[in-house]
């Protein structure tokens, strides 16, 4: 792995304190984590397929912290480096989610029937983060809520004069490969192969091609550029330090379907990053097709006797242990002029349990007053939850820009602490 003494043996001759990475002037979570006893205890270690402590924390190391977010600081390199590397990612992981505990257990529900209507940001009501939850993949879950579920849909309506698209994406790990931080030319080659081969099966309003960056047109290009849907060579430091961009661009590209509303990236960050979209505010609309996409996604590599990796403690395992669990970010662009100046917008977005961001990505700020809007938390949620967050918070975000537009306060309109 590029950037890395991770693989050199030789390091083990020098005593731990002298490998101990300078953590002083860090501000992720692993570097709240990590001590010298800790370091001691783990350097030696490695994962069957080779993956070192040295690998975990290198993206930690090499970037002491970010202008926006409070960053990881860590991945992961396989399925294993959570079991091996525990008593480092254990903390991180209750850190990064909340105090979510490892004894507790995800839970999954991709029932996009489940959403609820929300009276312009109503509570939403949770059962328990990850506890008794065993909900796990191709599994029927029973209602979230504490009282009966409402059989009404939610998700519909949020008003397209503010919100100006909806997005739902999460990631995928292929059960027996490493991860993109570790894998192999070969690896990921395969996963290339096998991802193609199962997308080309979708038919229906799935139905799509696949575009290989290496050896796509000028026209392709420019028309997935224009679409707002091409991802380049990862230039942020965080991926780059990762080992992420590797041996660029092979085995890498793009699949979407006809109508341009569902997409899945294949090995940038995850194995499969699937992105479900569409401009305006139906966020019904972009969950339920992102609920079947995966459905069938799931189905045609079982069919090929692969599965996604997933346990019931961590959810679906992906590279980043922030987002583990459901891996999902529903999220809008929105338009917030007002709100977005008022000194208690950062307030609100925390008791909402949502966080913004430009919408150029996580490293941008807001252009124009328009955010991006979406859900802070991955794990010990479950999916319908997460965007049920989301609903219910930007009916609430609208109201409240309604009412500085007209010079009015929003003081009633403040949140209790979801």
């Amino acid at each position: 792995m590029p950037f890395s003494n991770s693989h050199n043996a030789l390091k083990l001759r020098f005593p731990a304190e002298d490998e101990y990475p300078d953590l002083s002037c860090h501000n992720n979570h692993m570097a709240k984590v990590l001590t010298p006893e800790l370091y001691a205890e783990l350097r030696s270690k490695s994962t069957s397929s080779g993956f070192t402590l040295d690998d975990v924390i290198q993206t930690g190391v090499d970037n002491p912290g970010h202008p926006f977010i409070m960053t990881v600081g860590c991945v992961a390199g396989d399925e294993e480096s959570y079991e091996v590397f525990k008593d480092l990612l254990d903390p991180i992981i209750e850190d990064r989610h909340g105090g979510y505990k490892p004894s507790d257990e995800h839970k999954t529900d991709l029932n996009a029937d489940n959403l609820q209507v929300g009276a312009g940001g109503g509570r939403v009501q949770v059962r328990g983060r990850g506890r008794g939850g065993r909900w796990g993949p191709g599994r029927e879950p029973a209602s979230s809520s504490r009282s009966a579920p409402l059989r009404s849909q939610g998700g519909e309506d949020l008003d397209p004069n503010y919100v100006l698209s909806s997005r739902v994406r999460t990631g995928r790990s292929i059960r027996g490969f490493c991860l993109p931080p570790h894998c192999s030319r070969g690896e990921r080659r395969a996963i290339e192969k096998l991802a193609v081969e199962a997308l080309a099966s979708l038919d229906g309003d799935l139905s799509g091609r696949y575009y290989a960056l290496k050896s796509m047109t000028e026209a392709e290009q420019q028309q997935l550029i224009d679409d707002h849907f091409l991802f380049d060579k990862p230039v942020s430091p965080l991926l780059l330090a990762s080992g992420m961009a590797r041996d660029w661009p092979d085995a890498r590209g793009i699949w979407h379907n006809d109508n341009k509303t569902f997409l899945v990236w294949v090995n940038e960050e995850d194995h499969l990053r699937v992105i479900s979209m569409q401009k305006g505010g139906n966020m019904k609309e972009v969950f339920a097709r992102f609920c079947n996409g995966l459905s069938q996604i799931e189905t045609l590599f079982k069919a090929k006797n692969y599965e996604f990796m997933w346990n019931p403690h961590l959810g679906y395992i992906l590279t980043c242990p922030s987002n583990l669990g459901t891996g999902l970010r529903a999220g809008v662009h929105i338009k917030l002029p007002h709100l977005g100046q008022h000194e208690k917008f950062p307030e609100v977005l925390r008791r909402l349990r949502l966080q913004k961001r430009g919408t150029g990505g996580v490293d941008t700020a807001a252009v124009g007053g328009v955010f991006d809007v979406s859900n802070a938390d991955r794990l010990g949620f479950s999916e319908v939850e997460l965007v049920q967050m989301v609903v219910d918070g930007v009916k609430l975000l609208i109201r409240m820009e309604q009412r500085l537009e007209q010079g009015q306060a929003i003081d009633d309109l403040m949140p209790a602490q979801k």
